[in-house]
């Protein structure tokens, strides 16, 4: 007897017994889950074939545990641009063994399809203090001074002093300037008369 079930986006063929690794269930490992997506079962000469799924069977599997698939490396490049990127991933998996496969869920005790769930539980940051009323005279000050001109850096000021005495300075060597000036400008290669 064999069963084909969905999870995690994906199609498994199982058997009672068998042992395998699903995209992550949020269930703790030591408790059972039912698997109600089923969508055919065989047993023996006997086939049911779901229109997508069947809709009273049911795939009874335990949590073994939680873990990370193998690591997957993704190595990007550009050539002639100097531009290389690595980037590894681990995929979060559930490991399961298949304890029984139920066809009719109704046909079955109550006492099969009793499970052990405890979904896990998510955190949930804790919420800040509620803050403490603001004392007028504080909501006065603060008013005060984000009304208040602002006052310019002292250091700001001072750069501005040193710019200003260097624009009164003289530029040095004036009178080179003046002796390029006076020379008469010739073309390249003939003389001047």
């Amino acid at each position: 007897m064999f069963a084909v079930i969905k999870t995690g986006g994906k199609q498994y063929v199982v058997k009672e017994g068998d042992v395998l690794h699903v995209e992550k269930l949020g269930v703790e490992a030591g408790h059972r889950i039912l698997l109600d997506q089923v969508l055919l079962i065989e047993d023996g000469g006997m086939t049911l074939i779901g229109t997508p799924l069947l809709e009273k069977a049911v795939v009874r599997a335990e949590v073994i545990r939680n873990f990370k698939g193998e690591k997957i490396l993704v190595f990007k490049k550009k050539r002639r641009k100097q531009f290389r990127r690595t980037r590894g991933h681990r995929q979060p998996l559930t490991e399961l063994r298949i304890e029984k496969i139920i066809a009719d869920r109704t046909a079955v005790p109550a006492e099969e399809l009793k499970l052990e769930f405890k979904p896990v539980e998510k955190v949930v940051p804790k919420e800040k203090p509620a803050e403490k009323p603001v004392e007028k005279s504080k909501v006065v000050e603060a008013e005060r001074i984000a009304k208040a001109p602002l006052k310019k850096a002292p250091k700001r000021e001072a750069k501005a002093k040193e710019k200003a005495a260097k624009a009164e300075k003289p530029k040095a060597k004036p009178i080179a300037r003046e002796k390029a000036a006076a020379k008469p400008k010739t073309k390249a290669g003939k003389k001047s008369k």
